[in-house]
């Protein structure tokens, strides 16, 4: 069955488009049409997708909520494009913001429109944290991804990503992050022993940038004693704390923010992704109120103020975080999927291992070309899942927050029988 009317050949992908894309040679269909948990192809094949958009469609694929309010404000003439001008669309966002996530969890955060994407919230929060400390020097975890371009780069972790920048990446120092030594070194041991230490040729840092959770390093988990103990250095110190929320925020582990579960307020928080609700293109830095010292103009985007991403995130706000039921019910999926993986994990001790947090979960391959097959296998039979860590060993899930419980089931048999095809060869 054809789902669709094509005019373009099969080979267009190949001859036009840059060699740089990666998912479609993972997934090598054209897709079409998709639906809450479900992807449909134009041949009709349907895949259920527990990738949701590398964590931006955390409301599913066109949210029916969400589409009849972007539809009722496209075809009434209202205003799409407004740079950082004021318009009806910006103040309710932001006024249900306020309303519906900071006041209720005592946060008094500015909020600044600093582009479409993850990585121009991070160049913003880098931006700011040196102009106000007058430091250069950010800090940066080991297996951290913060973005692509060269500021949000020089923080990230991965030596293939960091090499496509072609110049060297500097004013920036990676530290282990939590767990990093197997609990054989102190936490901080390294961090505060370099920032003490006259010799170490440290310069005192403006910034650290964390992820709670590390989704492209591999689904890394910080504990939450480390996260806190993590903030109390940095207040101490007098460095400013800016958490990546890019990913793993708008409820993907649970609470709206990541790092609620520390009980720590960060200086700086970045979010996009899932924050435009509907995957339109939207991002957020949150500032501590007193840190807002930028000039007029000082940081800009053309496409900053992205009207209908505005309507989209309000709408999302409203109807999944008015009371705790998507937080609950993303909590016991979640544990529904690490359930399913502990006990696919205890038949293989020597070659699996789990970790994750909510609806972040992943499945650790000791022989990392497993955890590619794996996702391969499951592709050719109905389901989306991605690799992360930094040799892609393992299978990390990023399921939409409303699946429902029926199509969780379905995925991990799909995934689970995949798993054991591959590591019984």
């Amino acid at each position: 069955m054809t789902t669709a009317t094509t005019t373009f050949p099969d080979t267009i992908f190949d001859t036009r488009e840059s060699q740089v894309r990666s998912y479609s040679r993972a997934w090598p269909t054209v897709f079409d049409t998709a639906e809450g948990s479900w992807i449909t192809d134009r041949d009709g094949n349907r895949y259920l997708d527990f990738f949701a958009g590398a964590g931006a469609l955390n409301y599913g694929h066109n949210n029916p909520v969400l589409r009849e309010a972007l539809v009722d404000y496209l075809t009434s003439g209202r205003i799409t494009h407004s740079l950082d001008m004021s318009t009806v669309a910006k103040g309710e966002l932001l006024e249900t913001f306020t309303e519906r996530i900071l006041r209720p969890r005592g946060l008094d955060y500015r909020v600044q429109f600093p582009g479409p994407t993850g990585t121009n919230a991070v160049e913003a929060a880098l931006k700011l944290a040196r102009k106000v400390t007058g430091r250069e020097s950010i800090i940066n975890f080991t297996n951290a991804f913060h973005g692509m371009t060269l500021g949000s780069l020089s923080v990230t972790g991965n030596s293939m990503k960091r090499a496509g920048a072609g110049i060297p990446l500097v004013h920036a120092t990676p530290m282990p992050f939590d767990n990093y030594f197997g609990g054989v070194a102190p936490d901080f041991q390294w961090f505060e022993r370099v920032l003490d230490d006259s010799g170490s040729g440290l310069n005192r840092p403006a910034a650290v940038i964390v992820e709670t959770v590390q989704g492209e390093g591999g689904v890394n988990v910080a504990r939450p004693e480390w996260l806190r103990a993590l903030a109390d250095l940095c207040r101490r110190r007098e460095i400013l704390l800016i958490v990546d929320d890019v990913q793993m925020g708008c409820g993907r582990t649970g609470p709206f923010f990541s790092f609620e579960v520390a009980g720590i307020v960060p200086d700086i928080v970045t979010l996009s992704k899932s924050i435009g609700g509907y995957g339109l293109p939207l991002a957020l830095t949150l500032l501590r109120p007193e840190l807002d010292v930028w000039g007029p103009g000082e940081h800009n985007g053309t496409f900053r103020g992205n009207n209908p991403a505005f309507v989209t995130a309000k709408v999302a706000l409203d109807h999944y975080w008015s009371d705790d039921s998507l937080e609950r019910a993303t909590l016991a999926k979640g544990e529904r999927i690490a359930t399913r993986f502990r006990s696919l994990a205890a038949e293989f001790p020597e070659q699996l291992a789990t970790r994750g947090r909510g609806l972040v979960q992943g499945l650790a391959f000791t022989d990392s070309e497993q955890a590619s097959k794996v996702c391969g296998t499951a592709y050719r039979n109905g389901l989306l899942a991605e690799t992360s860590g930094p040799d892609d060993e393992v299978v990390k899930l990023l399921p939409p927050l409303t699946i429902s419980e029926s199509e969780i089931d379905l995925g991990l048999d799909i995934l689970e029988a995949a798993t054991r095809t591959e590591v019984a060869r």
